[in-house]
C-alpha cells in the first residue's frame, strides 16, 4: 500500500523524533487518488499483523499494512468519517493484544487550565498534570501531562512499552510547554517515567514531579496511583481547626522522624509502616499531653541521611513507610484521637539527583541557569527560580495539595532564610544583587507573601511555620501589614541563647544571665515558637541531656529545668524526639530511639515529668492564652544574676489569672527567697521540678504558700519561698486569705 503520509515523517515517528505525533498516528480525513476516506496509522513495533476494529460494529475490521520494517502501519478506509476504534495486535512470539489507540482522543487538558498555569495561578494543577486515572467515553486507562517547554520530544515509557521511548510519544499543547498523552488500558500500580529528548538530542530518564506515589529507594520510578478512593473520618476535627485560630490556644509539638521514632528491631530493623506507627505514636502522644505532632519532611526522598530534606517527590508520601492511603490513614487516626500533623516542607532547595528536577528538559527549568543564582554551596543542592511563574506555581499548588488532599494542619517551612537572602551562605563574588543592587531574593519575597495568603485563604485553620534564623522583621506579621504572612516562626535565637547557658557550668552562669532573659527584648515581635529542635542533637552536638552539665543527678536535674523554662516563657512549645526520655545518644537517622532507657528510674520519672508539664501547661490558659503581646508576661526580678535566679508572672485574657514562675539555675538551694507577687492569698505550688517523683530532691514548699501583705519588688504582696537546687516552680494563686 502506499501511504497517505510523507517518508520523513514516518521517519520521525520510528525514530522518535516527532515534536506532534498526533499530526502522524491515529486517524485522519485523507484524500487518495482524489477519493475521499480516512487514513489509520499506528507505529508498534514487534507487531506482526494490526488490524482496526470499529467499537460500534464489530464486524468491521480494516486490516493495516506494515509501511516501514521497524513497525509503522497503515490503511486507507474509503468514503469514511472518522470513527471509534481499537486494534487488533498479533506479535511475532504469537501473542495476541487488544487495545484502544492513544493516538484517537481529543486533548484533556483545556486552554483555562494552561493560561492559569502559565501565569502562575493554577491553585490546583496537580489535578491536571501528574497521572489520572480516568474513564473517556467508556475507555479506562490513565491520562500524562508533564510541563517541559524546552524538550524536543516527550515520551511516556514503562513496563507496559518496554521502556521504549517510541512508543508512546506525547502531544505538546501550543505554546504552554505541557505535553500530555491518555494511554487506554493502563492502572493503578503501573510504574512509569518519562524519556525527554533536548534539543541538543540527548535523551534524559525523568521521573514525575507531579507523580502522587513513587517506587521505594533505591529505585526512583513513578507510581500511578489514585489517591481519591481514602474514606476520610476527621470531618468534626477539620471543621473545628477552620474556625479557631491557633495564636490562643495551646500548641506542644513533638516533632519526630518517622524512620527513627521506633523500629522492628526482630525484623531487620525495618522501618514501621504508616499504619504500624499511627497506633502507637499516637497512643503515646496523647498519654504525655502534647496537642500537635511534627514530622521531618514525609515527601518522597532517594536519601535517608537527608531525613526527608532533599526532596525529589513532592507530590508523593514517601514509599518507605507505606502507601498513600496508609498517610492519610495515619493523620486521620491523628485527627480522631486530637492529634494536629504538622509537616515540614522544602521549598528552598531540591538535589542534583539525575531522575528529579534538575536540567528537567535539558534546560535549567525549575532552577536557575547561573550558579551564582541557582546552586546552595553548603547543601550541594540547587535553588528554585522563584521568578519562572510555572515554579511558583508547581509550589504554591504543592502547599494547597498536602492541606486539601492529606488534610494537613500546618506546615513548616524548612531553612526560609536561604530563600530570603541571595547571598545566603555566600561569599562576594559568589551571588547577583537584586534589581536595586541589594541582597534580599525579591521574586522568593514575593513568592512568600503569596503562598501564605493562598493557604490562609483557602484554609483559614491551617499553620505556615517559618524556620528562619535572621533578623527578617514581620515573618510572622499579615502581608497587608508588610508582614511575609507566616502563622509562626521559630524561635532559633532562643534556643541558641539557652542551650548556650545551660551547657556551662552553674558556677559560671552568672557571667552569661543575659542568655536567659535577651530573648524577652523581642519576644513579642513575632509569634514565636520556642523550639528545642532535632538541628541541637545531631552532628556532634550531643542530645540534650548530655549537653547538661553536672555529675548523672544534675543533668537530668537540668534538663528539666530547661524544659520547664521553656514551657514557662511566651511562645508555643516544640520538643524533639528523644528530649522527653532523656536519650544519651544523639538522634541517629538509622535506628530507633533507646526506649531501653524507660526501664530505668531517671528516665521514667523525666517522662512522667513532660506528662505533667504537658497537662499543666494545656490546663492553665495563663501559660498560653496571651502568648503574643506584651500584657501577657510581666518580670518579678530578673537582676539576681549573682545567684542566677529569675522569676515573672505569666498572665491570661483575665488578668486576675496568673502563675508564678521561679527558676533556680544553680544546685544551691536557696531559703526564705523573697518575691514579689500580685495578690494576699495562697499560692500553691502546682509545679515544682525537684519533687522526688521526677528523680528530684524534693526540697521545696510543702505545697505552697501563704503571700504576705508586704509589698515587694513594685508588687502589693510578697512571698518566701525556698528554692530546690536546678528547679522550677510554677505557684498559683488558689484563694483569698480571710480577714
Amino acid at each position: 500500500m502506499k501511504t497517505t503520509v510523507e517518508q520523513k515523517e514516518i521517519n520521525k515517528i520510528v525514530h522518535a523524533d516527532h515534536h506532534d505525533p498526533f499530526n502522524v498516528l491515529g486517524i485522519h480525513h485523507v484524500h487518495v487518488n482524489g477519493e475521499k476516506g480516512v487514513s489509520i496509522r499506528t507505529f508498534l513495533p514487534e507487531a506482526v499483523e494490526v488490524s482496526a476494529i470499529d467499537t460500534k460494529n464489530e464486524h468491521n475490521i480494516y486490516p493495516l499494512s506494515r509501511i516501514h520494517p521497524e513497525g509503522f502501519f497503515e490503511t486507507f478506509i474509503k468514503d469514511r468519517e472518522i470513527f471509534n476504534y481499537y486494534f487488533s495486535v498479533k506479535y511475532s512470539d504469537g501473542s495476541t493484544l487488544k487495545f484502544y489507540d492513544p493516538y484517537s482522543f481529543l486533548p484533556i487538558i483545556s486552554d483555562l487550565d494552561r493560561h492559569l498555569f502559565n501565569e502562575g495561578n493554577h491553585l490546583r494543577i496537580y489535578e491536571k498534570l501528574g497521572t489520572h486515572i480516568m474513564d473517556l467515553d467508556g475507555i479506562k486507562g490513565v491520562h500524562f501531562a508533564v510541563w517541559a517547554p524546552n524538550a524536543k520530544r516527550v515520551s511516556v515509557i514503562g513496563d507496559f512499552n518496554k521502556w521504549d521511548g517510541r512508543r508512546h510519544p506525547m502531544r505538546i499543547l501550543g505554546n504552554s510547554g505541557i505535553w500530555e498523552l491518555f494511554i487506554p488500558g493502563l492502572k493503578e500500580g503501573d510504574i512509569y517515567k518519562y524519556e525527554i529528548k533536548t534539543h541538543h538530542n540527548h535523551l534524559l530518564i525523568k521521573s514525575d514531579p507531579y507523580a502522587f506515589y513513587s517506587e521505594a529507594r533505591p529505585k526512583t520510578a513513578s507510581v500511578v496511583w489514585d489517591i481519591n478512593k481514602y474514606k476520610w473520618n476527621d470531618s468534626e476535627w477539620v471543621e473545628n481547626r477552620d474556625k479557631t485560630t491557633p495564636l490562643d490556644k495551646p500548641l506542644s509539638i513533638y516533632e519526630l522522624h518517622l524512620g527513627s521514632w521506633a523500629r522492628k528491631t526482630e525484623e531487620g530493623n525495618r522501618f514501621l509502616t504508616y499504619r504500624e506507627i499511627a497506633h502507637l505514636l499516637i497512643d503515646y502522644v496523647k498519654d504525655k499531653g502534647y496537642t500537635h505532632i511534627e514530622l521531618l519532611p514525609v515527601m518522597e526522598h532517594p536519601f535517608d541521611a537527608s531525613w526527608g530534606y532533599q526532596v525529589t517527590g513532592y507530590f508523593a508520601p514517601t514509599s518507605r513507610f507505606g502507601t498513600p492511603e496508609d498517610f492519610m490513614y495515619f493523620v486521620d487516626y491523628c485527627h480522631q484521637n486530637n492529634i494536629g500533623v504538622i509537616v515540614d516542607w522544602v521549598p528552598a532547595h531540591f538535589p542534583r539527583d539525575g531522575h528529579s528536577l534538575i536540567q528537567f528538559d535539558g534546560t535549567s527549568l525549575y532552577e536557575h541557569e547561573d550558579p551564582k543564582k541557582g546552586a546552595h554551596p553548603d547543601w550541594g543542592t540547587l535553588i528554585f527560580n522563584y521568578g519562572r511563574h510555572e515554579v511558583r506555581n508547581f509550589l504554591t499548588s504543592n502547599v494547597l495539595f498536602w492541606c486539601k488532599k492529606y488534610h494537613l494542619d500546618g506546615l513548616r517551612v524548612d531553612a526560609v532564610a536561604s530563600v530570603l537572602y541571595l547571598d545566603y551562605s555566600k561569599r562576594h563574588g559568589e551571588w547577583i544583587p537584586n534589581t536595586y543592587g541589594g541582597r534580599e531574593n525579591l521574586e522568593a519575597i514575593d513568592f512568600i507573601k503569596n503562598m501564605n495568603e493562598v493557604i490562609h485563604a483557602e484554609f483559614p485553620g491551617i499553620m505556615t511555620i517559618a524556620e528562619e534564623s535572621t533578623s527578617w522583621g514581620g515573618v510572622s506579621r499579615p502581608t497587608y501589614l508588610g508582614g511575609l504572612g507566616f502563622t509562626f516562626k521559630w524561635n532559633m535565637g532562643w534556643m541558641h541563647d539557652i542551650l548556650e547557658f545551660f551547657s556551662k557550668d552553674p558556677i559560671h552562669r552568672k557571667y552569661h544571665h543575659n542568655n536567659l532573659t535577651f530573648a524577652m527584648l523581642y519576644a513579642f515581635h513575632e509569634n514565636f515558637i520556642l523550639v528545642l529542635s532535632h538541628d541541637e542533637v545531631v552532628h556532634g552536638k550531643a542530645s540534650l541531656l548530655s549537653k547538661m552539665p553536672g555529675d548523672f543527678w544534675q543533668k537530668f536535674a537540668n534538663l528539666r529545668l530547661l524544659l520547664s523554662y521553656m514551657y514557662a516563657q511566651p511562645g508555643k512549645k516544640l520538643l524533639f524526639m528523644g528530649g522527653d526520655i532523656g536519650q544519651w545518644h544523639e538522634w541517629n537517622h538509622n535506628q530507633s530511639l533507646d526506649w531501653h532507657l524507660l526501664q530505668y528510674e531517671p528516665h521514667s520519672k523525666l517522662q512522667r515529668f513532660i506528662k505533667d508539664l504537658n497537662q499543666i501547661y494545656k490546663a492553665e490558659p495563663a501559660m498560653w492564652e496571651v502568648d503574643f503581646e506584651y500584657t501577657g508576661f510581666e518580670w518579678i526580678d530578673f537582676h539576681d544574676w549573682e545567684r542566677s535566679v529569675v522569676s515573672f508572672i505569666r498572665k491570661g485574657k483575665d488578668p486576675d489569672n496568673h502563675l508564678v514562675f521561679v527558676f533556680n539555675f544553680t544546685p544551691t538551694p536557696r531559703y526564705n527567697y523573697k518575691i514579689g507577687v500580685p495578690s494576699h492569698c495562697f499560692y500553691k505550688e502546682v509545679l515544682n521540678s525537684d519533687s522526688d517523683v521526677y528523680y528530684g530532691s524534693n526540697l521545696g514548699n510543702k505545697g505552697g504558700k501563704w503571700s504576705d501583705h508586704v509589698s515587694w519588688q513594685g508588687k502589693p504582696c510578697s512571698l518566701k519561698l525556698t528554692l530546690p537546687p536546678l528547679s522550677a516552680l510554677v505557684l498559683k494563686p488558689e484563694r483569698q486569705r480571710p480577714d
